[in-house]
């Protein structure tokens, strides 16, 4: 087989797929949904019910043919993927054994290196997975996959500038699925929101699977939901769900639109599937934060989150962002301090500013919160949660005039974008007022 063949053959069995439906404890830090970061991973590439057929076929492969670098690369890929699925990261180390026998098998081959760096990205070893996608680009300055792992890389890392080069390096390699998902994320992440609905609507029409198309109405759902157009996302929910009821990314959405409504048992309902089907730390939280505004005890959900971060760990992950929202939620603000700032150490990005910023004013220092969630809002993404913590921390310290701005945005954006939140904007607005 020629290397135009084999190219051809690994762009068909290998996903790059990045952790970020695994950046624990983002969503309820910052009261957003997991999906936003997850767009800039790209979309699944097969159905999760065909996941397991796919990996025992390579399997019965392998056994045949020990030496077939590329399937060893496809299992490992495969393997990585399962885990994004089910939410199990006891794959990572299966996917990291498959994607290193490829190197043995072939020293440097640029799809592994690439595989391997999209699984230092899942364990969030961001900076691991810009050094593994280089040498994977080194290796073949055109793989698309690995312009993908660097582009997530970079996001994550807080380098925008270098984010987008890759991401246009994707686009004009293969304009497609993987590439639009993450262009639309960074135009999203620099405030071009109406550009990223459009480079998601490319996406859909590019989409074929069903897991793809719930994708796409997923994250285009989310865009609105952001925006505060209940309709549309409740729309894109719906027509996401049509295409893949298993899509716990949908399930997750739903529950904030039932929660708009008014309708917590629903909501609480909706979290129930999500958690039953992927219990990460992100849903779990965001969990205990609902049943703590529908007035139940979420003790139950903070427990199964702190065993969900711990599996994490147990595998190679390192997720202190995590950790700080579970600290957060469970009254322990000092602890989230620590390990949002251990976080910001290892990578500069928004939602992690945001984090130290409220985990900081948590812990009784606005002052000090006030740089933080600056650089939150530097790239000029309109988030109403970021909103309505700049608006908190400005009033912590003394500033009312920005505090009353802030919260107004707040709840400009999205006036439900937090059961819990929501009404404490109302009610200090009204007070500032």
């Amino acid at each position: 087989m020629d290397e135009e063949a084999i190219a051809v053959r690994l762009r068909m069995i290998i996903t790059v797929v990045l952790a970020a439906a695994l950046l624990s404890g983002l969503g309820a830090l910052a009261g957003r949904t997991g999906s936003t970061t997850e767009t800039a991973f790209g979309a699944p590439d097969r159905p999760a019910a065909k996941l397991p057929a796919a990996i025992a076929a390579y399997q019965q492969r392998l056994r045949k043919v020990p030496g077939d670098w590329t399937t060893w690369a496809a299992l490992g890929s495969a393997y990585l993927e399962q885990a994004r699925a089910v939410a199990d990261p006891s794959y990572y180390p299966k996917a990291e054994g498959a994607l290193r026998k490829s190197l043995e098998v072939r020293a440097g081959n640029a799809l592994a290196l690439a595989g391997l760096g999209a699984l230092a990205n899942a364990r969030h070893d961001f900076t691991g997975a810009r050094g593994l996608a280089e040498q994977a680009l080194a290796a073949d300055p055109y793989s698309d996959t690995a312009y993908g792992v660097l582009a997530d890389a970079q996001t994550q890392l807080g380098h925008p500038a270098e984010a987008t080069d890759a991401v246009q390096h994707m686009l004009d390699l293969r304009p497609g699925l993987a590439s639009y998902t993450r262009a639309s994320y960074d135009l999203e992440q620099h405030g071009r929101r109406t550009d990223a609905i459009d480079l998601m609507q490319r996406a859909l029409a590019a989409a074929t699977e069903p897991a793809d198309l719930a994708f796409c109405h997923q994250h285009l759902a989310a865009l609105a939901w952001a925006a505060g157009d209940v309709a549309t996302a409740a729309r894109e929910v719906s027509l996401g769900l049509a295409a893949d009821v298993t899509a716990a990314g949908l399930w997750q959405l739903k529950a904030r639109v039932d929660a708009a409504s008014g309708d917590l048992a629903a909501a609480l309902a909706d979290l129930d599937k999500v958690v039953s089907r992927t219990p990460t730390v992100d849903a779990l939280v965001e969990q205990a934060r609902m049943l703590t505004a529908a007035g139940r005890d979420p003790g139950a959900s903070l427990r199964l989150a702190e065993a969900a971060h711990q599996l994490f760990t147990a595998n190679g992950g390192t997720d202190d962002l995590g950790a700080s929202a579970l600290a957060l939620a469970a009254g322990r603000p000092a602890e989230a301090v620590q390990l949002a700032r251990q976080e910001w150490d290892r990578r500069q990005f928004a939602e992690v500013a945001d984090a130290v910023a409220w985990s900081l004013n948590a812990a009784g220092r606005p002052a000090e919160a006030l740089p933080y969630i600056q650089k939150a809002e530097a790239l000029g993404q309109l988030d109403p949660a970021v909103a309505f913590h700049h608006g908190m921390i400005a009033l912590g310290a003394g500033d009312r005039v920005t505090a009353r701005l802030q919260l107004q945005l707040a709840l400009s954006l999205n006036p439900h974008f937090s059961p819990l939140d929501a009404p404490v904007a109302v009610s200090t607005l009204a007070g500032l007022s």
